[in-house]
């Protein structure tokens, strides 16, 4: 909103609303400010929406067991900052913006639906996974679709691959379904890595800045050209948004972090795993990104492994699934495990920030 201003340019430091890295400065502390402000006022509001203590799903280790009545839907607290921040900050002119905030608005409206059933009701399982699938479907196929509509060929239709300078292999009408696949299999991975205080949102926020300073890159013309990367003209603006993401996810984890006076919920990780397979799509490092949130993609791996050997073999090879409860039958505390993951997550983002250069 304020890149739009029609002063800018004619004010001496206003004009600074036209520079991308200020605006993204903004966002950070903007989304911070206001998870700050409003974070109080938000958790009693969803604490006075507490019925009873089913929050806590039966299929999680018993020492989760003294978390219950701890509400959840806690993500409504990102959103909030989230879109504000960006709104104010962004080019509201910009198609990318507004892709990428209506997976993570859709997104985070069927999350908060499941959310508010687990909340307001004695009902740990909320909406049904069926349906949650399906409302995801149909927004990740607008999204693809007006990606598409608003994108030139080939870079509209075509997947990069990392180390190969210039390459991209034209999709066609396959781009659709991939495109779905990337957006709900990102914003599921990052559920499921959601089951500790401080677990889930703390990789986000490494992954948001990554893809904050992919997206800058992209959209620069100079810089894309020096990297071998491909332009994709606009999509800069998406470094606002991750911005925004990691302002808002420190505000959120200020309060999330242990003990937790709130978690994330549906809410905030269908939206926020949305939201980076919806930047990763427009910037065209679909790949990558499963390179820099590789622990997201161990995490949902991990209950793949558990649920096919069950049923092939009727054995387990994890303690538990997703790993993080295995780690915790093995008797790790919840605090090694939570730091442990943070330092895979940040290794797994430089790796993913190196296949920049590496072409």
């Amino acid at each position: 909103m304020l890149y739009t201003l029609p002063f800018a340019d004619s004010f001496p430091g206003i004009n600074l609303f036209r520079y991308l890295t200020f605006r993204t400065g903004g966002a950070i502390m903007t989304s911070l400010l206001v998870s700050f402000l409003i974070g109080p006022a938000v958790i009693r509001w969803l604490k006075s929406k507490q019925r009873g203590s089913s929050n806590i799903r039966e299929d999680v280790p018993e020492g989760h067991l003294v978390k219950a009545g701890t509400p959840t839907m806690g993500g409504v607290l990102i959103l909030i900052a989230l879109v504000l921040s960006t709104l104010l900050w962004a080019d509201i002119k910009n198609h990318y913006v507004w892709i990428v905030l209506l997976v993570t608005v859709g997104f985070g409206a069927v999350g908060f639906t499941d959310d508010y059933l687990k909340l307001t009701k004695r009902n740990s399982k909320g909406l049904p996974g069926k349906m949650k699938l399906l409302a995801q479907f149909v927004i990740s196929a607008v999204a693809a679709l007006w990606f598409m509509s608003v994108t030139d060929e080939p870079v509209a239709t075509g997947l990069a691959i990392p180390f190969l300078k210039d390459t991209l292999i034209n999709l066609s009408w396959l781009f659709v379904p991939f495109a779905l696949f990337v957006m709900i299999g990102a914003s599921n991975s990052v559920n499921l890595t959601d089951g500790l205080d401080g677990l889930a949102i703390v990789p986000v926020m490494i992954a948001a800045g990554c893809f904050g300073f992919i997206a800058y890159l992209v959209g620069n013309t100079v810089y894309s050209s020096y990297l071998g990367i491909h332009y994709v003209e606009g999509s800069g603006e998406l470094a606002v948004f991750c911005g925004a993401v990691l302002g808002a996810g420190l505000g959120f984890l200020w309060f999330n972090a242990p003990p937790a006076m709130v978690f994330m919920g549906d809410t905030g990780s269908l939206s926020l795993g949305g939201a980076l397979g919806a930047i990763a799509i427009v910037t065209k490092h679909e790949i990558v990104l499963a390179i820099i949130g590789g622990l997201f993609v161990l995490e949902t791996v991990s209950v793949i492994v558990q649920v096919a050997s069950f049923k092939m073999t009727g054995k387990r090879v994890f303690a538990m699934a997703p790993l993080h409860h295995h780690f915790e039958k093995k008797g790790w505390k919840e605090s090694t495990i939570v730091i442990r993951f943070w330092i895979i997550a940040a290794i797994l983002a430089l790796v993913g920030l190196a296949t920049l250069k590496l072409r």
